[in-house]
Parts: C-alpha cells; sequence; structure tokens
C-alpha cells in the first residue's frame, strides 16, 4: 500500500465514492485539499463555508452521485452549519470533510464540533493514524446507507503526520429492502376493488427508480397519477394531475380528494402535500409504500415497509387487467379541461412592478427547453414548480424546504451546475434576500457553470414575512430591503445581466439563449410585494384554524 498521510488516506478511500469536492481551503483542510489534488478529484472553490455542503447536496440532488464538502476547523466548520441542517433533514448522502482539534486536546479556540453536529442530527467520525481509511469508509457508507450527512473529523496534529499501514474492509453490499411479503397481497385486493385509485409518488420512488413500474401499475389499474414537489413528472402520462399539495391546482386537488384507495409510494406525506390535512377524502383507504419502517403519516391505513419499485412489479403481476376502473381517467380529463388552472397574473400592478405570475409564464417560454432549476427558498418558491416546465424530477432541485432556510440557492447551484449533463442549462431561481446572503458565490456559479441563469424574484422584501406578518398590522420595516442593482453586480463579475422591469425586456435574456446560452446570465426582476402566493395563503390559514382550535 503506498505510504500517505492521513490527510492523504481520507481523500483516498474518498476517491473511490466521488469525484467532486466543494469547499473553502484553510489550516484545517489545507493537506487533504493537497490530496485531493494530486489524487485527480475535482476541487471547486466556493466563497463561503456555508456554500461547501450545500453545493456537495445540490449535486447529489441533480445527479444521484455522492459529493464532498470541505472546511478549516472551528468558524469554517460553524460556517457550513445551515447547510449541513438542511442535508440531515432532507435526507441527502453528503459528507464534509473537515479539520478539528488536536488529538492531544482542544486548544483554547476549539469548540466541541461532534457534539455540535450530533445536535443536528449528523453523526461524526474522527479518524486516527491506525484507521483512517477504515473510518473514512464506515463513514461514507453510513451516509448512503442512512441518506444522511456525516462529518469526517481530521484533527489538527494527524493531518500530515503518515498513516499506518491497515487492510482496508471490502465496501459493504447494496442491501435490499423486503418487498412487503403477504401484505402486498392485502394492497393488491385494495386496489382491484378500487373504482377511483389514485397512486402517488415521492423522491421516495424517484430515487428508488420506480417510475416506470408505477406507470404501468396506474394504466393496469386506470389510475389517476400525481406527484410531490420532488417527484414532479416522474408519473406524466394518462390520468396525470400534477403535483399534490399547494402547488398544484385546485381541480387536480378536488379529483384527489374524491379517490377512494391511495397508493402512495416513497412519499412522506408533509403537511404541504397533504394541503395541511384538506388534500385526501376523509373515507379514503391510504396505503403507503416506503423504506422507512413505520408510517410517516396518521393518515396511512395500511403500510408496507418496502422498495417502492420492487413493490410495484410484484403488484403489476399480481393483478390482472380486469382491474381498470372504468371512467375514473375520462372524468378527470373533462373536469381538468373544464377547471380553472393557475392565475395567469396581471397586466398592472398597483406599484407597477412585475406580477410573479405572468413573468413565470413569461420564462417558461423563454427559458431552454432542457434545464435543471435550483430553488432557494422563500416567497416565490411555487412558481417554478406551479408555472414551469420541469422535464423530470432530479430536473428540480428545491434547497432549504427541509430546514426552512433561505439563501442556499447560489450555494446550491455551484453543486448543480457541477452535476448537469452537458447541453442542458441550469436555472437558479432566487428571491432578492437570499441572494443577497449568499451573493459571495455568485462568483463561484459564474466560474463553475458552463450554462446557467439566474432569475432574481425581487421584490426589495423578504416577501413571506410580508404576507405573514405585514399583513397582520406588524410593523414593516425590518422586513424590507432597499433597492439593489443585482443586475450591475452580476456584469462587475463577469456575468451578462439585465433589469426585468416589464416582459418586453425578456428580450435581452432571449437573445443571450439564441446566442448560445453560454455563460452565465442573471436577471434581476422587479417584482410587486403584492401578490400573494395560494401556497403561503393555504399555510396561513391553517395556521390560523390551528391556533383557534387551541383556543376553542
Amino acid at each position: 500500500m503506498t505510504t500517505l498521510t492521513v490527510s492523504g488516506r481520507v481523500a483516498q478511500v474518498l476517491g473511490s465514492y466521488v469525484t467532486d469536492v466543494f469547499g473553502v481551503m484553510g489550516n484545517g483542510n489545507v493537506y487533504f485539499l493537497d490530496a485531493a489534488e494530486k489524487l485527480g478529484l475535482r476541487f471547486s472553490p466556493v466563497r463561503h463555508e456555508g456554500a461547501a455542503i450545500a453545493a456537495a447536496d445540490a449535486y447529489y440532488r441533480t445527479s444521484g452521485r455522492l459529493a464532498a464538502g470541505t472546511t478549516t476547523y472551528g468558524p469554517g466548520y460553524t460556517n457550513a452549519l445551515t447547510a449541513l441542517a438542511e442535508a440531515v433533514q432532507a435526507q441527502i448522502p453528503v459528507v464534509l470533510v473537515t479539520g478539528d482539534a488536536p488529538s492531544s486536546g482542544a486548544r483554547p479556540q476549539d469548540v466541541d464540533q461532534a457534539a455540535i453536529a450530533a445536535g443536528l442530527g449528523a453523526a461524526t467520525f474522527t479518524v486516527t493514524r491506525d484507521a483512517v481509511g477504515s473510518i473514512t469508509r464506515q463513514a461514507v457508507e453510513y451516509a448512503l446507507a442512512q441518506r444522511t450527512a456525516v462529518v469526517i473529523a481530521i484533527p489538527y496534529d494527524l493531518a500530515a503526520l503518515e498513516a499506518e499501514d491497515e487492510e482496508l474492509p471490502a465496501p459493504l453490499a447494496a442491501t435490499v429492502t423486503d418487498d412487503g411479503g403477504t401484505d402486498l397481497g392485502h394492497v393488491a385486493r385494495l386496489l382491484a376493488e378500487a373504482r377511483r385509485p389514485l397512486i402517488l409518488a415521492g423522491r421516495g420512488a424517484h430515487l428508488a427508480g420506480a417510475g416506470p413500474e408505477l406507470r404501468k401499475l396506474a394504466d393496469r389499474l386506470g389510475a389517476l397519477t400525481a406527484g410531490t414537489a420532488l417527484a414532479l413528472n416522474l408519473l406524466n402520462g394518462e390520468g396525470y394531475l400534477g403535483v399534490a399539495g399547494g402547488f398544484g391546482t385546485d381541480t387536480a386537488a378536488g379529483l384527489m380528494g374524491e379517490a377512494d384507495v391511495v397508493l402512495v409510494a416513497g412519499a412522506s406525506l408533509s403537511p404541504f402535500t397533504m394541503r395541511f390535512g384538506h388534500l385526501l377524502g376523509p373515507d379514503s383507504t391510504v396505503i403507503q409504500i416506503d423504506t422507512a419502517l413505520q408510517p410517516t403519516h396518521p393518515r396511512v391505513d395500511l403500510f408496507v415497509s418496502a422498495d417502492a419499485k420492487s413493490a410495484a412489479a410484484r403488484l403489476l403481476a399480481m393483478l390482472d387487467d380486469s382491474a381498470v376502473a372504468e371512467g375514473w381517467r375520462a372524468e378527470a380529463r373533462k373536469r381538468l379541461a373544464e377547471g380553472p388552472a393557475h392565475h395567469p397574473g396581471s397586466d398592472e400592478t398597483a406599484d407597477g412592478r412585475l406580477d410573479p405570475r405572468a413573468l413565470a409564464t413569461a420564462l417558461d417560454a423563454v427559458l431552454p427547453e432542457r434545464r435543471t432549476v435550483v430553488q432557494d427558498g422563500g416567497h416565490f418558491l411555487g412558481w417554478a414548480p406551479m408555472y414551469w416546465n420541469i422535464p423530470r424530477p432530479q430536473d428540480l432541485v428545491m434547497v432549504g424546504t427541509a430546514f426552512q432556510s433561505i439563501g442556499l440557492g447560489l450555494a446550491s447551484a455551484v453543486g448543480a451546475a457541477r452535476a448537469v449533463e452537458d447541453g442542458r442549462t441550469l436555472v437558479l431561481a432566487s428571491g432578492d434576500g437570499g441572494f443577497l446572503m449568499g451573493l459571495s458565490d455568485l462568483e463561484s456559479l459564474i466560474s463553475a457553470a458552463s450554462s446557467a441563469i439566474v432569475v432574481i424574484y425581487n421584490d426589495a422584501a423578504y416577501g413571506a414575512e410580508i404576507h405573514q406578518y405585514g399583513s397582520q398590522g406588524l410593523t414593516e420595516k425590518p422586513m424590507l430591503i432597499p433597492e439593489v442593482d443585482f443586475s450591475g453586480v452580476a456584469r462587475a463579475l463577469g456575468a451578462e445581466s439585465a433589469v426585468i422591469r416589464s416582459l418586453s425586456d425578456l428580450a435581452a435574456l432571449k437573445d443571450w439563449i439564441d446566442a448560445g446560452a453560454r455563460g452565465t446570465f442573471v436577471a434581476d426582476c422587479r417584482i410587486t410585494s403584492s401578490v400573494r402566493a395560494p401556497w403561503m395563503s393555504e399555510w396561513m390559514n391553517a395556521k390560523q384554524a390551528a391556533k383557534a382550535a387551541v383556543a376553542g
């Protein structure tokens, strides 16, 4: 075995799992980055440590391949914590390689990094000279098996020391989740007897590769289909209703509410998906198939712990053509055609700024068809899944939603830009508040992306707070942001850009796309803060109802 330093052995073992590393160099990780460079790993520098894990997270969401983030110890590490918490809560496998206190004991400036990570739900694997390779492999295998973020900590005094020889264990064999056993027979009978079946797929179904089997199952049953925002278009085809939850249309939600048997595959049934308890009818039978060990929502009547792909294949084998629910899809087609779609927006607003709904519609017609969308958190987060064509589930990367954060969009776009296939354009949708939080990594995106478009919904405010609290009479002064010329900032950093005050101003973006869409274009879109997103109204109404129930 080649003689390597402790940092070099970490890089060597990690290199059998990843090709890309994102981060900021510092005292605690300089030897690791030196070794990673020599081993041929691609390092994408970011300008704030908070971007290191966010970029690696988005790389996985876009490509399905593991990536690593890296920071120095102390402040470099603590700067990465919000993105680390988001990855844990979103169940994204990601590895943070960081420096740590010396093995001989903490220095005055050190903090208990392992305790901090534990508070976020992330496990820390601290390497030693005699077992650095096996500990690194254990950490990576844990991240992949548990779908979570892990920290590989390199004590400062060991980083440049020679690693001791060790025999590395073979990588763990992939395990296959139980296929549901006899419970699937009960599921098949319920589906065969259903007159208005619905199949609802989530990100777990997408990650399992279950789309083809679930679509065949829906066709066999004559079922309607839908997806969560993270499984958008996975089941697109005959009978597809679109997104389940606040991003969907009321017509589609009404049809979902009339389903008598609902098969939920790989979806956790979050409050947003369930429209805060109003999505499914009270008499519907809800079946959940998931790799979790127990139901993730009290509405579930029958739970099967299984892989969505293998379970759907077995259900197909159990059902025959007589199971088709006659007329259900025809009725859905008729009602969807007659029912209202998303509000198209208005040509004029009280303050003269753009209606974000009209802007989103116009952008959909301009943006390249082969697009991968990164969506930051904020009031605007529904405009892309509601109004834009998102070709595949992996083409919508919604960041910050698990941890309810904003400001990770630019960092995530860096990782997604490194992961997108040739010929696809990365599109980042961000608000002005979140964009300012991550502004340092606009330079990182410009450096990393071969083709990227940044759409800033610039309402000169923290829009979610305006609608939640300004509408209640609280002072709006802390909720406002001075008008920022993002177009000027973008040009100074080397991007093409334009201020979009009217829909006709999108001609500048279209010209750039027609010229080849090379590099990065920033569209600084001046929108009104007077339009409240329907999902926000739904959330506010649910909170108000919950308060009233407690008070009553």
